[in-house]
């Protein structure tokens, strides 16, 4: 592969967001078994926080070079099982099978979504689940998407569009209720390009916690964020 450089630099500022990872775990937790493949990896923060050591086999599938020798020291040291491969599916042979692969906030930073989702299905065990969780909603694109190099945000309808054949739906719903009237809220009023530390902390500490209690009374409506996971047939 030629050496990829990625052009965000929200990683380390979402690195200390672990009351929403855990959110997003608590959704994924019985997706989590067997080998996991794990679709632009970034630095590991959100590995640290879904892999629990008890799968077979965690990749970390990282195309640039610098980040992914970042992921094996973020990782506390008992954690074994994973293993970091720089490059992209492409460079993944097609024995390679997994039982979960996952795209944490990277699908929107593919040009071609459908196409990598299609060659993400063929690396899919039987009742394997392909899981997706991306920015919502494609009016609340700001310059911030822009900046760190996302195309779009999505909603029900878009991702079900590019759902490779051959895979049912499981789960598609919004999260972060409370993080959404924030996004709203800044994209009309405040206008900021980019949060700052302490307001992600804020969100973190304080919004997460409401959302994961209004999101489920409320049935997962709306929200900043999308997940949905997909299941592949025997």
């Amino acid at each position: 592969m030629t050496d990829f450089a990625y052009m965000g630099d929200e990683l380390d500022l979402f690195a200390g967001a672990t009351t929403w990872k855990s959110y997003v775990r608590f959704h994924l937790r019985s997706h989590l078994s067997g080998d996991i493949l794990e679709v632009g990896a970034g630095i590991g923060a959100a590995t640290a926080t879904f892999n629990d050591g008890t799968q077979r086999r965690w990749v970390c599938l990282e195309p640039d070079r610098a980040l992914a020798g970042r992921i094996k020291s973020s990782l506390p040291p008992e954690l074994t099982n994973c293993q970091v491969i720089v490059g992209t599916l492409s460079d993944l042979g097609p024995k390679e099978q997994f039982d979960g692969i996952l795209y944490m906030d990277v699908l929107e930073h593919i040009e071609a979504d459908a196409a990598e989702l299609t060659r993400a299905a063929a690396h899919l065990k039987p009742n394997g689940t392909l899981a997706i969780l991306a920015p919502a909603l494609p009016w609340l694109f700001t310059r911030f998407d822009a900046a760190i190099g996302h195309y779009r945000r999505y909603t029900k309808n878009s991702l079900r569009s590019i759902r490779p054949q051959g895979l049912r739906e499981i789960e598609c719903i919004y999260l972060d209720s409370v993080g959404f009237l924030a996004s709203l809220g800044n994209k009309l009023l405040l206008r900021s390009p980019i949060p700052s530390k302490a307001q992600i902390r804020f969100w973190d500490h304080c919004m997460v916690p409401i959302s994961r209690f209004a999101d489920r009374a409320l049935g997962y409506p709306i929200g900043r964020s999308i997940l949905v996971i997909w299941q592949k047939g025997t």
